[in-house]
């Protein structure tokens, strides 16, 4: 297909969808009006492809992967579909001829609230290279009316309001009202037989939203399908007439609840059942949506793994297992074992944690009451499973349900063909902890694929200046074929490129500084080093370890204020669930040290502490460009890969961490010289857990023993001396992540890292390697192990036609 606009005419086309689509003519537009008109115009340049790759599709009968994820945390996608485009000069000389700025209105677009934190923007790298390699795929989710939710502090404490990246019209989006499923719950099972018959008691429909992603350069577009909630009656005209307003909207109001907000508060029963309808509704719409097309073109469903890989990322998505199986049996006439065998070729598993309790369970009960069949198919599933165990000959007892608690974990490892972990330490983890009795019964099952960042959106897109440089020195291909940054591996050695280099670092400093002075009224120097930990906000990621450490060097710096300091400014970023009170208390002990250090003139500029709040991707974007330093600090054995690790790095930040997740594999890339790795290895972690006392530790360690004094006592929070004893409570109960262990270990690397920052032409070495040596964390490079080893999918995008 043509595109509708010939080359260089993006002008009329922002002119004629100001006009037409937004109704407002230059003089009276909003920058809001000029956004939506840029954006329309932008992505009119995107059918083109879209079609052309869904034809293509079509005609050569392909494969197609479908992505299965609660979150798609995709950030602001105006810009990154200019970049995509190559339409940024286009669109800044556009909007300027109206004398409107193109900074303006790319940051006038609301981040898209579809994520919380890594599992989300993995979604989205993954979504930016299936396309960029020319994989024919969908990504499957829920369309948020609210999303996670909008954080602020009051007083230091997190308050969560409702997001509204939907108030003005998101206009990336095609509304699919044609596109309908029905999504049961409750009800009852008739069995006549071999035969069942589910008649659920309520039902909403899925209706589906439709967003083109562009690959790099437009070369493969495909498509990320959002469902939202609709009530199949949409409102009872009886009790309207009798008065009962609110009454007559309930069918409505229960139905859109379903996709209003992610991951609802799940500590009471209700939020429980709104969690679980909430996984089924999109897993069942997009199983639905999937097997339709599929019998477009093709009769027999049990050749569905031959054009059909799912994965399924994390376990919110397990129930595809049963859900599958119901439509193939129920719907379609397949006998239990085909649908099964069926099912579990065409599913794949990836793992994102070793944290048992964060391996979702469901009550048996619950599981019952709102999908009653699918606890008939899963105590079916269990039954296999036992079977298989039998079979294997080992001491293993693996059980789906066990003790009143379905769990999805097994559920999903059950139903899969391929089960991945996500780092190299990860997957080996896996084999040995959460899985061990699984993969005695299917010792080939589980695999690795160690997680990627897409260069587009964190290099290119985030980074200009970088870009430039990277441009001007090795040419533009390492945007698609990030391993060539190793081309620039040799100029660490040269002083030139290493002052260019950092320049450009120290520009991006000065921007976030001028944030940081704009929106928050405190002014930071540039030229401290940035120490920047960035993440949802959990125990195991060890934010109070970094608060204690803050907290010690500013007990430091007090009592030698002359010292020769390193200058640091240290940024915290992240939110916690609405429902976990210690990350919440957590928060507000970091939010009161940085007051009470940011207030001491005796610190003054040597220690500043920000916490910017409702961080997402946008202020990733201007935080990782910025950093000197990057905080990976969790205890070693529970972060199964990290993704924002990769982005600093790439963007030539250095890093203090742990050999946890895929810190092992950076260190292994950018060299141990160049990062700083400090505490215990995961063997030592659970060694140490026998016999393990916190006080011990305390009691070594004279600078955590005076934070840990200073923080009951009430020096943080005057006025209020209990305010922070939760914190302490449940650390001195029970350090399961051993911040007391590792604490002196990481005082004294950051103390290495100071000297190393004093020392200019080293540190810029370090920063210029690990940009040139961390080319592999490309999600390119993981997408296409994927489509290798799990999916058995080809890239289309070069081929002829």
């Amino acid at each position: 297909m043509k595109d509708i606009y010939e080359p260089g005419s993006l002008t009329q086309a922002i002119d004629f969808h100001l006009a037409h689509s937004v109704g407002k003519t230059p003089d009276t537009a909003s920058t809001t009006d000029w956004r939506l008109a840029l954006s329309r115009a932008v992505r009119d340049k995107l059918i083109a492809p879209w079609f052309e790759a869904t034809n293509r599709t079509y005609a050569k009968d392909r494969k197609r992967v479908y992505y299965l994820s609660m979150e798609f945390l995709l950030g602001r996608i105006l810009e990154d579909a200019v970049n995509n485009l190559g339409l940024e000069d286009d669109a800044r000389e556009a909007l300027a001829k109206h004398g409107i700025s193109f900074a303006d209105v790319v940051n006038d677009e609301p981040d898209a609230a579809l994520g919380n934190g890594g599992l989300g923007r993995l979604a989205a790298c993954f979504l930016d290279s299936l396309s960029c390699l020319g994989i024919p795929a969908y990504g499957y989710g829920i369309r948020y009316a609210h999303g996670l939710f909008r954080q602020s502090f009051d007083q230091g404490k997190q308050v969560e309001m409702a997001e509204d990246w939907l108030r003005h019209q998101h206009n990336w989006e095609f509304e699919r009202s044609e596109c309908l499923y029905d999504i049961g719950f409750g009800g009852e099972v008739i069995e006549t037989g071999a035969q069942a018959k589910w008649s659920p008691s309520d039902i909403v429909m899925a209706q589906a939203y439709d967003t083109p992603v562009a690959g790099w350069q437009a070369r493969w577009t495909n498509t990320l399908r959002l469902w939202s909630a609709k009530p199949k009656k949409i409102f009872d005209l009886d009790p309207f007439n009798r008065g009962e307003y609110m009454q007559a909207a309930a069918p409505e109001v229960l139905a859109e609840t379903i996709s209003r907000v992610l991951y609802p508060d799940d500590s009471t029963e209700t939020g429980k059942a709104l969690r679980l309808k909430q996984e089924f509704f999109f897993t069942s719409a997009s199983l639905q949506d999937l097997l339709r097309r599929f019998l477009t073109h093709n009769g027999d469903l049990r050749a569905l793994p031959t054009k059909v890989a799912i994965q399924m990322n994390d376990t919110h998505p397990a129930i595809a297992g049963p859900e599958l199986i119901r439509l193939l049996s129920d719907v379609h006439g397949l006998s239990f074992d085909d649908a099964f065998d069926t099912a579990q070729n065409t599913l794949h598993y990836t793992n994102h944690t070793l944290l048992p309790e964060a391996l979702e369970a469901w009550d048996v009960g619950l599981m019952g009451s709102i999908l009653p069949r699918h606890m008939q198919l899963i105590e079916r599933i269990d039954d296999r499973l036992s079977r298989d165990v039998a079979k294997s000959n080992t001491s293993a007892a693996p059980r789906i349900v066990e003790n009143d608690v379905v769990n999805m974990g097994t559920l999903a490892f059950t139903c899969s063909r391929r089960v991945n972990g996500v780092s190299a330490l990860h997957t080996d983890l896996m084999k040995q902890t959460v899985f061990s009795d699984l993969h005695k019964v299917y010792p080939e099952r589980i695999l690795n694929q160690t997680n990627g960042v897409t260069p587009r959106r964190w290099l290119h897109g985030c980074n200009p200046g970088l870009r430039d440089l990277l441009n001007e020195t090795i040419g533009t291909e390492w945007v698609s074929d990030l391993e060539q940054l190793e081309n620039i591996a040799p100029l660490a050695d040269d002083p030139a490129f290493r002052k260019r280099f950092m320049a450009i670092k120290q520009d991006n400093k000065r921007r976030l500084a001028d944030w940081v002075a704009e929106n928050m009224n405190l002014q930071i120097s540039p030229d401290a080093m940035f120490d920047i930990q960035i993440k949802r906000i959990h125990e195991y990621k060890r934010q109070l370890m970094n608060a204690f450490e803050t907290a010690a060097l500013a007990n430091a710096i007090r009592r030698e204020p002359d010292a020769d300091w390193t200058p640091r400014v240290k940024f915290f970023g992240g939110k916690a669930a609405p429902a976990y009170i210690d990350a919440k208390n957590i928060i507000r002990l970091i939010n009161d040290i940085a007051q009470s250090i940011n207030s001491d003139p005796v610190i003054g500029d040597r220690l500043k502490v920000v916490y910017p709040p409702n961080y997402n991707v946008s202020l990733a974007e201007m935080l990782i460009p910025a950093a000197d330093l990057s905080e990976q600090i969790s205890t070693a054995g529970k972060e199964a890969s990290g993704t924002g690790n990769m982005k600093f790095a790439l963007n030539g930040a250095v890093t203090i961490g742990t050999l946890d997740g895929a810190n092992v594999e950076i260190c292994d890339h950018v060299g141990a010289t160049n990062i700083y790795i400090f505490g215990m290895t995961a063997a030592e972690v659970h060694a140490a857990r026998e016999g393990y006392v916190m006080q011990d530790y305390i009691d070594r360690s004279p600078i955590l023993n005076e934070v840990i004094e200073q923080v009951r006592t009430g020096f943080y929070s005057p006025g209020d001396p209990t305010r922070h004893w939760p914190v302490l409570e449940k650390l001195l109960r029970d350090d399961y992540f051993m911040v007391a262990a590792d604490f002196d270990a990481y005082w004294d690397a950051q103390r290495r890292v100071d000297g190393g920052f004093a020392n200019k032409d080293a540190w810029a070495r370090m920063a210029v390697l690990n940009t040139a040596l961390s080319g592999w964390f490309s999600s390119d490079r993981t997408i296409q192990g994927y489509a290798k080893d799990i999916w058995g999918i080809d890239s289309l995008a070069g081929e002829t036609e």
